[in-house]
């Protein structure tokens, strides 16, 4: 089809506001006009079956344009010269050729192609699909911590009469959050698959119900286990350092033998006996000149072993699922590519760094205890986290549909229903 005989068919373009032909008839402003084909449904039975439109005129590539966008598509236009530029603007992305393009040419482009080759489209389609990826990365990230810390720190202060995490740990969080997470997941490269997938709907929310799966769920599972530690665990956390035992001034004044508590703050016994809720209930901190048993009183802001292990089973919570969050469309192998990404290897690193050094040697200044955490409870920190891996496998496993958000229907039979009504839209102006 030759573009003034396609102009002809589609009667040209009309305005939304005045109703007017476009643009010689509207009385509107460029700013305020909308334009759209006259004769949309027979731009719609053609789009069909059109493939190639010869002896373009720019009004016409203009009106191609306008009428693929009044049908809700993502129009790219490539082109070089002055008559492109009406076509170059009005698209969602322009691109304009770098070397044999003109001036007026490269002022309506959005991209510029240095090396005019179409090749370059492919990679830019390519990198644009992937940033818009890891923008949706790092928000299911960001929104899982923040749920899972929300709602952790106030049912927690509820209960406890005070926040499980402090202020300045909080801090930490959200360094982790808002800074090296996100570079990490930005760092994702693109794959070549990413051309396999359907276009994205603009008007798709960001947050997609398979993301919406993962950070409902997620952080309920994460909060489920810190639960659990944070009034269980007087019953499972190990302790192994001799020196922060219950001391020989307790057992002989209390009566107690060799057990496992750990001062300063709150308590745990790993054998779970009576005279757990005794220590906490009796003011034993009065230790008449024992520097000794003064050392295990909770001064400036220390907290105890379990608290410390609290925090550090939640940091490691959100380091495990940081790898999970790098996949966003429900895939299996979660750790796939994980080592093939050095700079997210990097970053993902020198955090599980800093917190263990954080943990063991900052004490009162992250309102944890002076003698950090054992071996023994690192290992079980690390190994409780990484619950989370296999948590989202099974997560994957489930339907979209048990997400009650987002309508009904999901993004991906969204695009199938649009695209089998407008097979059947063409299959009729055919038959007819």
């Amino acid at each position: 089809m030759e573009g003034p005989e396609f102009y002809t068919d589609m009667g040209g373009l009309i305005c939304t506001v005045c109703k007017k032909e476009c643009p010689n008839d509207c009385e509107c402003t460029t700013e305020v006009r909308r334009e759209r084909v006259k004769n949309m449904g027979a731009f719609r039975a053609l789009m069909g079956k059109m493939r190639v439109m010869a002896r373009s005129r720019p009004e016409d590539k203009y009106l191609l344009v306008t009428g693929l966008r009044n049908m809700n598509q993502v129009v790219a236009v490539t082109g070089d010269g002055t008559n492109d530029a009406p076509a170059l603007s009005k698209a969602d992305v322009g691109f304009g050729m770098g070397v044999t393009g003109t001036d007026v040419c490269k002022a309506a482009a959005d991209i510029i192609i240095m090396d005019d080759s179409f090749t370059s489209v492919v990679k830019a389609a390519q990198w644009g699909r992937n940033i818009y990826d890891n923008i949706k990365r790092f928000l299911q990230f960001q929104l899982t911590v923040n749920v899972n810390a929300l709602i952790f720190t106030v049912i927690g202060a509820i209960l406890l009469k005070e926040s499980p995490l402090q202020a300045i740990q909080l801090l930490w969080v959200n360094m982790i959050m808002d800074s090296l997470a996100s570079l990490a997941l930005a760092t994702e490269l693109p794959k070549p698959d990413l051309l396999d997938r359907p276009p994205q709907n603009k008007d798709d929310f960001v947050v997609s119900r398979k993301m919406t799966k993962h950070i409902l769920y997620m952080s309920f599972f994460q909060m489920i286990v810190l639960f659990i530690f944070l009034f269980g665990g007087e019953y499972m956390i190990p302790e192994s350092i001799p020196e922060l035992r219950y001391n020989g001034y307790y057992r002989e004044e209390v009566g107690l033998d060799d057990s496992d508590f750990v001062f300063p703050g709150r308590l745990y016994h790993i054998n779970g006996d009576e005279l757990y809720e005794k220590i906490i209930d009796q003011e034993f901190y009065d230790c008449e000149g024992d520097n000794t048993c003064e050392d295990y009183k909770n001064p400036g802001g220390h907290s105890s072993r379990h608290m410390t292990f609290i925090f550090n089973l939640f940091i490691w919570l959100q380091i495990i699922n940081m790898i999970a969050s790098r996949k966003i469309h429900d895939e299996k192998n979660i750790c796939k590519g994980f080592f093939d990404n050095i700079a997210f290897l990097i970053i993902w690193v020198i955090i599980v760094i800093v917190n263990f050094l954080i943990i063991q040697y900052t004490g009162a200044f992250f309102s944890l205890h002076p003698a950090g955490q054992s071996w023994e409870q690192h290992l079980m920190a690390i190994g409780v986290s990484c619950s989370v891996l296999i948590f989202n496998l099974l997560l994957k496993l489930l339907p979209d549909d048990v997400v009650p958000l987002l309508g009904k229907d999901s993004v991906d039979d969204r695009r199938k229903a649009a695209k089998e009504a407008e097979q059947g839209r063409y299959a009729a102006v055919q038959q007819a």
